[in-house]
């Protein structure tokens, strides 16, 4: 079984979602150190970016790690926050300020932030929880709904406000 197989399944399990969240924050420090070059996840072939926000009380970047689809030019993302009752702080940050910033194998790129219609999650929803099969326990356990953020490149030379 591949490291990847193993992840999607033990993603489900309360103790992987609490064990991810220690990670997620050894993720982006590692990735951060290394230009995102190296990732802890890297081994299990997902696909991971750095989004860079903007602290919604403190105006300071606050960077996450986290899974990723693409769709079309734009990047995709999941608020799951590992199942918790809450929103994670950067989708609350998004929320109050969509510019941000995306970096992929090293290369950032300014976005712009919207949360999907509803159209767009009905398509794009299956594509994340067949990526990560925890998605659908997280919302279950979490009992709220997800927030589905497409996050968009902001167009050469309109992006005076990006960080």
């Amino acid at each position: 079984m591949h490291l990847t197989d193993l992840a999607r399944r033990a993603s489900r399990t309360r103790w992987f979602a609490a064990l991810g969240r220690s990670a997620s924050r050894l993720d982006r420090r590692l990735q951060r150190a290394t230009d995102g070059r190296w990732t802890v996840m890297g081994r299990a072939r997902l696909p991971q970016l750095v989004l860079t926000t903007r602290g919604r009380r403190t105006g300071a970047p606050r960077e996450v790690v986290l899974l990723h689809a693409v769709d079309g030019d734009a990047w995709v993302v999941l608020a799951s926050n590992w199942g918790q009752a809450h929103h994670p702080a950067w989708a609350l940050n998004l929320l109050a300020e969509p510019r941000a910033q995306v970096t992929v194998r090293g290369r950032t790129t300014p976005v712009v932030a919207r949360v999907a219609s509803h159209d767009e999650a009905e398509r794009l929803l299956p594509r994340m929880r067949a990526l990560w099969p925890g998605y659908e326990a997280y919302e279950q356990r979490a009992g709220r709904d997800l927030y589905l953020f497409v996050l968009e490149p902001v167009p050469a030379g309109d992006d005076e406000r990006s960080h």
